[in-house]
């Protein structure tokens, strides 16, 4: 048998340090990666897609937002596919499951709310679910499966969302903790797991899918999902990656000293990808530059380079103003406006000025403003 595993798709996620335009793609692209899960089922014949939890990226949601996923599934009436309740989104009486069933569901998506197996006879498999009742449990909430009976030689595949990693605490303390042995204890041949962001192998038998469409710079492994193949109970599953993420979210760390280093950010930027439009960045610039480069670094990088992309965000914390003699000379050649930029450069300059930082941030401030005016008065 083959199905799918993909988890974390958090519809209705919201982008805050996006414009509303921006964040419109980005909640798009997600409702689109659930098309090409359907797209890629039908194409590697998995019948039925397990969604480990979090399908929802809160309880308070519109109906609209509750049932555009819906409608994407419904579309697929081949594929069956499996809903189950994670942290973002746990059960709660009366809440957004229970509204949701209420409302009806497409024939061919199952939503699982309880602790129980699910028996699909004419597949030969068994779906252990591990819905969530609350955003935090200490408990484990695999640990039913042991006791979970089903038929003989029905295949055994869980369905939970949570760590299998303390980080340095006590497990038995971890909130949603879930066994990374819980295969061997409870026989199964599979278990998918949700709540990582990135996708992971824990195991040949335990696996993070990784969210379907990435949505931050520090998710490694995401915009997947996860083709598993079970020839037998007994058998090890045949697990391969699939690309379903529509946006790459890229990382740089820059050093810039000079106006050449600048000319060399802009092509490895405008070079690493060919949709650009396709692509967030998150860039991290050092160093020192003159206040004429860094005047250039915001017209080239800034304002031109940025609108290429789908989003980029500049951190020019410590990139530092270092003012040439020829930047004073634009600035003035007398006059108060000189002697306060000659004052502010000697402060800068002096790392043993508790203000220094302070004054380079206002000599920057007063070469930018000043060439304003001089851009306005041409």
């Amino acid at each position: 048998m083959k199905l799918l595993h993909t988890s974390d798709w958090q519809i209705g996620k919201v982008f805050r340090f996006v414009d509303d335009g921006t964040m419109g793609l980005l909640q798009e692209a997600r409702l689109a990666a659930i098309t090409r899960l359907g797209e890629l089922a039908l194409e590697h014949g998995a019948g039925h897609v397990l969604v480990a939890g979090d399908v929802y990226d809160m309880e308070a949601l519109s109906p609209r937002s509750i049932n555009q996923p819906l409608e994407r599934m419904r579309k697929f009436e081949k594929v069956t596919w499996h809903l189950m309740p994670g942290n973002h989104d746990p059960h709660r009486p009366h809440g957004l499951w229970d509204q949701l069933l209420r409302r009806g569901v497409p024939d061919n998506v199952i939503v699982h709310l309880s602790s129980e197996p699910k028996i699909f006879e004419s597949d030969g498999f068994a779906v252990l679910p591990a819905p969530l009742q609350y955003r935090r449990t200490l408990q484990d909430p695999t640990a039913y499966m042991g006791d979970a009976e089903t038929p003989d030689g029905i295949i055994r595949i869980g369905l939970a969302h949570g760590t299998v990693t303390g980080f340095g605490s006590e497990d038995k303390d971890v909130p949603n903790y879930i066994s990374p042995d819980r295969p061997n204890s409870a026989g199964l041949a599979y278990l998918a797991l949700g709540d990582w962001h990135g996708q992971k192998k824990i195991s040949d038998r335990v696996w993070y899918s990784g969210t379907h469409e990435t949505d931050a710079f520090d998710v490694e492994g995401g915009g997947q999902a996860l083709l598993v193949e079970i020839q037998s109970a007994d058998a090890a599953p045949v697990v391969a990656p699939l690309e379903t993420g529509h946006y790459r979210w890229m990382t740089f760390r820059e050093q810039i000293n000079s106006r050449e280093e600048v000319d060399a950010l802009v092509t490895t930027l405008r070079g690493c990808g060919d949709d650009l439009n396709q692509i967030l960045v998150r860039l991290f610039v050092e160093g020192a530059v003159s206040l004429q480069d860094r005047q250039y670094f915001e017209e080239q990088i800034v304002d031109q380079v940025s609108a290429a992309f789908c989003y980029l965000r500049v951190d020019d914390a410590r990139l530092f103003p270092s003012p040439s003699e020829e930047d004073l000379e634009q600035i003035d050649r007398g006059g108060f406006v000189r002697t306060a930029a000659d004052v502010l450069k000697q402060k800068a300059e002096d790392m043993s000025d508790p203000e220094h930082e302070i004054a380079a941030l206002a000599l920057q401030r007063l070469y930018v403003e000043h060439m304003k005016l001089q851009t306005r008065s041409q």
